[in-house]
């Protein structure tokens, strides 16, 4: 076993863009392929409303990032590596990055403007300048990704990591974000596994009103209500505050389905018409609970990709603890 490989798995890192897989063993699988070329593709198109860590780590440490990028590219014997970013991202870091970068074979592409086009296999085909869309898994891009080759995808913060590790600098933390109605939106680097109260309260944004958070984006995340704060953050480290006085459930949920009905990519029958019969009940606010729960079964047992997966969390949730 390699050693930048042994260290991430001895410091058990796992993938920050909310999936969670262990890094070390990704790593593992795609350097044992037995392939032409592979290829690595480093996510930054931070697409869930209120989320702005990639940001953060982009304006702060992008050497960090880019050194993350270089070390995989030499282990794994990379052919090339994209540094795959949303338009705002590109256009305020693409000067920056492109003299951080020399001559290593790492180029930045602009991302389609489209949530799911930072779905893995839908970055893969966007790449390759195909439809905006999510490929049907398995296989999985470690085996068939850019141009039926190998791909290793993590995104911005796992190869910030990924570089403190190769360094013998990471101490066990991760980048929490903290939005919505705080005095102090921030992102701060903290110890891994602290619970929501814990976020907050170091982050100075324990608010003196009611309030619920929305945890893990600002689309797909589950509501948790104050009572629930002792609850870890897991997954992509966000927490977004909502006054529980303040907001109508109905305006919350026809946010969060409007965003998804507009941001999926209309491929599959269960997301393309099964979000559509979502939001006309929630624009109607008429819900029928039998309906809405053979609607969410549908979509998060057939649908192509993680969005319809996902989906049913927001709005369950909401509707289980606002609903009062």
């Amino acid at each position: 076993m390699s050693k930048i490989i042994q260290k991430l798995k001895e410091k058990k890192l796992k993938g920050r863009s909310g999936s969670c897989f262990p890094t070390g063993k990704k790593w593992e699988i795609i350097k044992a392929k037995k392939a032409k070329d592979k290829y690595i593709i480093c996510n930054g198109t931070e697409g869930e409303p209120n989320v702005f860590k990639d940001k953060y780590i982009l304006e702060n440490y992008p050497e960090e990032v880019i050194n993350g990028i270089k070390i995989a590219i030499d282990e794994i014997s990379a052919k090339k590596a994209y540094i795959y970013l949303n338009k705002e991202y590109y256009k305020k870091f693409k000067d920056n990055l492109n003299k951080i970068i020399g001559d290593y074979p790492i180029e930045l592409f602009q991302t389609k403007e489209k949530y799911i086009a930072g779905e893995e296999t839908a970055a893969c085909n966007t790449i390759e300048g195909k439809r905006t869309e999510a490929r049907e898994k398995p296989p999985y891009p470690t085996e068939i990704g850019l141009w039926n080759s190998p791909t290793l995808i993590n995104n911005i913060e796992t190869f910030y990591f990924v570089s403190q590790i190769a360094k013998d600098k990471y101490e066990g933390t991760k980048f929490y974000c903290v939005a919505g109605e705080v005095d102090n939106k921030k992102v701060i680097e903290l110890p891994l596994n602290l619970t929501i109260k814990e976020v907050l309260a170091k982050t100075n944004n324990l608010p003196p009103f009611d309030f619920f958070v929305q945890v893990g984006g600002g689309a797909a995340g589950e509501v948790l209500l104050d009572s629930e704060l002792n609850h870890k953050i897991k997954g992509l480290g966000s927490v977004i505050v909502y006054n529980k006085n303040k907001t109508d459930l109905y305006d919350f949920l026809k946010e969060k389905i409007n965003f998804f009905h507009q941001e999926n990519c209309n491929h599959c029958t269960p997301c393309r018409e099964g979000l559509y019969r979502i939001k006309k009940m929630i624009d109607n606010k008429k819900i029928n609970k039998d309906i809405l729960n053979d609607l969410f079964f549908a979509i998060e047992k057939t649908s192509r990709c993680p969005l319809g997966k996902t989906v049913m969390i927001p709005i369950k949730s909401a509707l289980n603890k606002l609903n009062k």
